[in-house]
C-alpha cells in the first residue's frame, strides 16, 4: 500500500479553479481587497452566521490582529496544549501568557481552572479550540464578565462548528479561524477573524500597515491582505464544504468502530450540543493498558508508510523559547505526551483505515 500521509488538502477540479481566477487576466486586480477578496468575505460571513469576517493571509497574523486590536496589557491566560502561533501571537503582542491546565474529556482549557490565575495584570483569555472540540465557552463567558475580560478564541480547527445551534465565531469578543491547505476548508494559505462588534474598519486599517486613507496612517499595522488567488481557491472551496465534512464524519465514524473495543485506546468522540467538522482524528494512548508507548506505535505506523502526528507534542511549555514560564499543567503534559493523530482527509479510503486499524490493533506487528 502506498504512504498515507495525516493530511491531504482538498481541492477543486482544476478547470473550476481556473474559471475563477480567469477574470484576474483582465482586471489586473491582484491583491488589496479585490472583488473575489470581498466576495469570500461576504460569502463566509453567511455560511458562518457572523456580522463579521475579515480574511487574512494566514491565521497566525490574524492572530496577531485580533489581539492587538484590542489594546490588551500585561497578562493573558492560554494554554500549553496548542500550537505554538498562539502562544507566539500573545508574545509579539508584548503580553505576557499564563498557562492553564486543560482539561482530559476534551483537551480544552480547564475552566474550572482559569480564576484562580487571574490577577489584576490579567487583560483577557485566549482559548483554544482543540481538534475542533468547543471550550467551555459558557463558562469563559461568565468569568470574562465577572473580571471584565477580553476572550479570544483560536478557532484555527473549528470551521463550521456550532455550539446549542450557533456558529462558534459567535462566542467571545473575536475568534481566529486558519485557512491553511490541512484544514477542513482552506484557501491554501489563509486565516479569517470572526466577531460581532464594530471594530471591522480598525481590522481593516491594521492588515494594511495601519493606514486609514491616502493621506493617514492611524496605527502601526502590518501588511496581512489575502491576495485574489487564495481567495478564489477559498470561493471553490466553500461550494464544497459540506460534502467535505459529510465525507470525513463517515471516515471518523469507522476509525471509532474498528478501535472501540482496543484496551488502553481513547478516540476522539463528539461532544454534546455540538456540530462536529471532524477535521482530526486525535487517539489517546495508555501505555500501561496498550502495552506500547505512544512513540513506539508512531515509529511502527510510520515503518509502514502511515505518517501520524503527535498532535499537540510537546507542550508549548516545552520548547526552548518558553521554558523560563512557569507552567503547572500536569494534564496538558500528561496528554501531549500520550497523543496521536491518525490521517484523515475527505477521500481516504475505509481499506485504508482498516489497514491502519489492524497495524494498531496488532501494536505495530
Amino acid at each position: 500500500m502506498n504512504k498515507i500521509n495525516v493530511t491531504r488538502s482538498s481541492m477543486p477540479t482544476f478547470e473550476e479553479y481556473i474559471n475563477e481566477i480567469k477574470p484576474l487576466w483582465d482586471s489586473r486586480w491582484l491583491t488589496n481587497c479585490g472583488i473575489l477578496h470581498n466576495e469570500l468575505e461576504e460569502q463566509l460571513e453567511k455560511y458562518l452566521n457572523v456580522k463579521n469576517v475579515s480574511l487574512f493571509n494566514n491565521g497566525h497574523l490574524a492572530l496577531y490582529t485580533a489581539i492587538n486590536s484590542l489594546d490588551l496589557k500585561g497578562e493573558v491566560i492560554t494554554t500549553p496544549f496548542t500550537f505554538v502561533s498562539t502562544t507566539n501571537a500573545i508574545v509579539q503582542n508584548n503580553l505576557t501568557p499564563v498557562f492553564c491546565d486543560i482539561n482530559e474529556e476534551d483537551y480544552t482549557i480547564d475552566a474550572d481552572k482559569i480564576e484562580q490565575l487571574i490577577t489584576d495584570k490579567t487583560s483577557a483569555i485566549v482559548a483554544v479550540h482543540v481538534y475542533g472540540n468547543v471550550c467551555n465557552v459558557d463558562k469563559i463567558n461568565k468569568i470574562a464578565k465577572k473580571h471584565n475580560l477580553k476572550v479570544i478564541y483560536d478557532a484555527a480547527h473549528a470551521f463550521g462548528v456550532e455550539y446549542n445551534g450557533k456558529t462558534i465565531g459567535n462566542y467571545g469578543d473575536i475568534s481566529m479561524m486558519s485557512f491553511h491547505a490541512t484544514k477542513v476548508f482552506h484557501t491554501i494559505e489563509g486565516g479569517a477573524l470572526l466577531y460581532n462588534s464594530n471594530i471591522k474598519e480598525k481590522i481593516k486599517s491594521l492588515r494594511n500597515f495601519g493606514i486609514i486613507n491616502q493621506e493617514e496612517c492611524e496605527y502601526i499595522g502590518m501588511n496581512t491582505k489575502m491576495s485574489e488567488f487564495h481567495a478564489a481557491m477559498g470561493i471553490c472551496n466553500l461550494r464544497h464544504i459540506d460534502e467535505e465534512i459529510l465525507k470525513r464524519k463517515k471516515i471518523v465514524e469507522r476509525y471509532q468502530e474498528k478501535l472501540k473495543d482496543i484496551p488502553g485506546i481513547k478516540c476522539w468522540q463528539k461532544q454534546k450540543n455540538v456540530k462536529a467538522n471532524y477535521i482530526y482524528f486525535p487517539i489517546y494512548i495508555d501505555e500501561k493498558r496498550y502495552g506500547i508507548s505512544r512513540d513506539l506505535l508512531f515509529e511502527k505506523l510510520k515503518e509502514k508508510g502511515i505518517i501520524s502526528r503527535k498532535y499537540f507534542y510537546p507542550l508549548v511549555t516545552d520548547f526552548r523559547c518558553y521554558e523560563n514560564y512557569v507552567s503547572n499543567t500536569p494534564i496538558a503534559k500528561k496528554i501531549a505526551n500520550g497523543i496521536l493523530t491518525l490521517p484523515l482527509y475527505s477521500d481516504l479510503n475505509f481499506d485504508q483505515v482498516d489497514y491502519i486499524c489492524d497495524i494498531i490493533k496488532m501494536k505495530g506487528k
